[in-house]
Protein backbone atom coordinates (compact mmCIF):
# COMPACT_ATOMS: atom_id res chain seq x y z
CA UNK A 1 0.00 0.00 0.00
CA UNK A 2 1.87 3.39 -0.87
CA UNK A 3 2.16 6.48 1.60
CA UNK A 4 -0.03 8.61 1.25
CA UNK A 5 1.14 12.51 0.50
CA UNK A 6 0.42 14.97 3.43
CA UNK A 7 -0.51 18.45 2.30
CA UNK A 8 0.39 21.32 4.23
CA UNK A 9 -3.30 21.16 5.66
CA UNK A 10 -2.99 17.77 6.34
CA UNK A 11 0.73 18.09 8.73
CA UNK A 12 -0.83 20.83 10.78
CA UNK A 13 -4.20 18.58 11.74
CA UNK A 14 -4.07 18.20 15.10
CA UNK A 15 -5.22 14.57 14.79
CA UNK A 16 -2.60 14.03 12.77
CA UNK A 17 0.24 14.94 15.21
CA UNK A 18 2.21 12.50 17.00
CA UNK A 19 3.02 14.86 20.11
CA UNK A 20 -0.78 15.36 20.51
CA UNK A 21 -1.94 11.50 20.47
CA UNK A 22 1.50 10.88 23.14
CA UNK A 23 0.06 14.01 25.11
CA UNK A 24 -3.59 13.20 25.19
CA UNK A 25 -2.90 9.30 25.55
CA UNK A 26 -0.50 10.15 28.55
CA UNK A 27 -3.34 12.76 29.98
CA UNK A 28 -5.62 10.07 29.84
CA UNK A 29 -3.43 7.16 31.04
CA UNK A 30 -2.64 9.44 34.19
CA UNK A 31 -6.64 10.14 34.52
CA UNK A 32 -6.78 6.34 34.50
CA UNK A 33 -4.23 5.78 37.63
CA UNK A 34 -5.50 8.58 39.99
CA UNK A 35 -8.24 6.52 41.58
CA UNK A 36 -6.16 3.26 42.21
CA UNK A 37 -3.38 5.26 43.34
CA UNK A 38 -5.89 7.56 45.56
CA UNK A 39 -6.61 4.50 47.20
CA UNK A 40 -2.50 3.95 47.86
CA UNK A 41 -2.66 7.60 49.23
CA UNK A 42 -0.24 8.42 46.64
CA UNK A 43 0.00 10.45 43.18
CA UNK A 44 1.04 9.50 40.35
CA UNK A 45 4.67 10.77 40.43
CA UNK A 46 5.09 9.74 43.75
CA UNK A 47 4.15 6.03 42.37
CA UNK A 48 6.71 6.43 39.53
CA UNK A 49 9.46 7.18 42.08
CA UNK A 50 8.10 4.39 44.84
CA UNK A 51 8.32 2.09 41.66
CA UNK A 52 12.20 3.52 40.88
CA UNK A 53 12.86 2.92 44.71
CA UNK A 54 11.15 -0.95 44.12
CA UNK A 55 13.89 -1.88 41.43
CA UNK A 56 16.50 -0.36 43.19
CA UNK A 57 16.38 0.99 46.92
CA UNK A 58 19.16 3.62 47.98
CA UNK A 59 19.58 5.56 44.86
CA UNK A 60 21.15 9.27 45.46
CA UNK A 61 18.37 11.97 44.72
CA UNK A 62 20.37 12.70 41.26
CA UNK A 63 19.75 8.91 40.31
CA UNK A 64 16.39 8.87 40.77
CA UNK A 65 15.87 12.88 39.29
CA UNK A 66 17.98 11.06 36.05
CA UNK A 67 16.07 7.45 36.13
CA UNK A 68 12.41 9.81 36.53
CA UNK A 69 13.53 12.91 34.36
CA UNK A 70 12.93 14.96 36.95
CA UNK A 71 15.18 18.14 38.07
CA UNK A 72 15.79 18.45 41.48
CA UNK A 73 13.01 21.54 42.05
CA UNK A 74 10.54 19.20 41.15
CA UNK A 75 12.30 16.12 43.10
CA UNK A 76 12.90 17.76 46.01
CA UNK A 77 8.97 18.79 47.28
CA UNK A 78 8.19 15.43 46.09
CA UNK A 79 10.52 13.42 48.19
CA UNK A 80 9.84 15.50 51.25
CA UNK A 81 6.19 14.63 50.94
CA UNK A 82 7.21 10.81 50.62
CA UNK A 83 9.07 11.35 53.63
CA UNK A 84 6.53 13.02 55.86
CA UNK A 85 4.47 9.96 54.35
CA UNK A 86 6.71 7.47 55.94
CA UNK A 87 7.82 6.04 52.69
CA UNK A 88 11.13 6.95 52.46
CA UNK A 89 14.48 8.18 54.11
CA UNK A 90 16.70 10.70 52.89
CA UNK A 91 20.19 10.88 54.34
CA UNK A 92 23.30 12.33 53.80
CA UNK A 93 26.11 11.22 52.59
CA UNK A 94 28.56 11.39 55.72
CA UNK A 95 31.91 11.89 53.49
CA UNK A 96 29.94 14.01 50.73
CA UNK A 97 27.18 15.82 52.03
CA UNK A 98 25.95 16.95 48.84
CA UNK A 99 24.71 13.83 47.98
CA UNK A 100 21.60 12.28 49.25
CA UNK A 101 20.71 8.88 49.08
CA UNK A 102 16.50 7.68 49.53
CA UNK A 103 16.08 4.42 51.47
CA UNK A 104 12.44 3.32 51.72
CA UNK A 105 11.36 2.57 55.43
CA UNK A 106 9.22 -0.69 56.40
CA UNK A 107 5.84 1.08 55.41
CA UNK A 108 7.50 1.96 51.98
CA UNK A 109 8.55 -1.63 51.30
CA UNK A 110 5.04 -2.69 52.62
CA UNK A 111 3.20 -0.47 50.15
CA UNK A 112 4.61 -2.79 47.51
CA UNK A 113 2.11 -5.01 47.86
CA UNK A 114 -0.76 -2.97 47.26
CA UNK A 115 0.57 -1.52 44.45
CA UNK A 116 0.90 -4.96 42.58
CA UNK A 117 -2.77 -4.73 42.44
CA UNK A 118 -2.36 -1.70 40.23
CA UNK A 119 -0.98 -3.05 37.07
CA UNK A 120 -3.81 -5.94 36.00
CA UNK A 121 -6.27 -3.09 36.74
CA UNK A 122 -4.53 -0.71 33.80
CA UNK A 123 -3.80 -3.83 31.92
CA UNK A 124 -7.63 -4.77 31.96
CA UNK A 125 -8.20 -1.22 31.24
CA UNK A 126 -6.52 -0.50 28.28
CA UNK A 127 -8.21 -4.04 26.39
CA UNK A 128 -4.81 -4.96 25.05
CA UNK A 129 -3.05 -8.52 25.99
CA UNK A 130 0.86 -8.15 27.85
CA UNK A 131 2.48 -8.70 24.44
CA UNK A 132 1.00 -6.03 22.66
CA UNK A 133 1.37 -3.66 25.92
CA UNK A 134 5.07 -4.90 25.88
CA UNK A 135 5.62 -3.91 22.20
CA UNK A 136 3.77 -0.60 22.53
CA UNK A 137 6.28 0.30 25.45
CA UNK A 138 9.31 -0.68 23.66
CA UNK A 139 8.31 1.19 20.68
CA UNK A 140 7.56 4.30 23.09
CA UNK A 141 10.69 4.09 24.86
CA UNK A 142 12.68 3.51 21.58
CA UNK A 143 10.69 6.71 20.56
CA UNK A 144 12.24 8.53 23.72
CA UNK A 145 15.52 7.32 22.93
CA UNK A 146 15.61 9.08 19.75
CA UNK A 147 14.27 12.19 20.56
CA UNK A 148 16.89 12.31 23.82
CA UNK A 149 19.40 12.61 21.11
CA UNK A 150 17.73 14.80 18.19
Amino acid sequence: MPTKILTIDDMLKLDNQLCFALYSASLAMTKLYKPLLKNLGMTYPQYLAMLALWERDGLMVSELGERLSLDSGTLTPLLKRMEAAGWISRLRDAKDERRVFITLTPAGRNLKTEAAKVPPCILSATQCTLPEIITLTQQVQALRGRLTTA
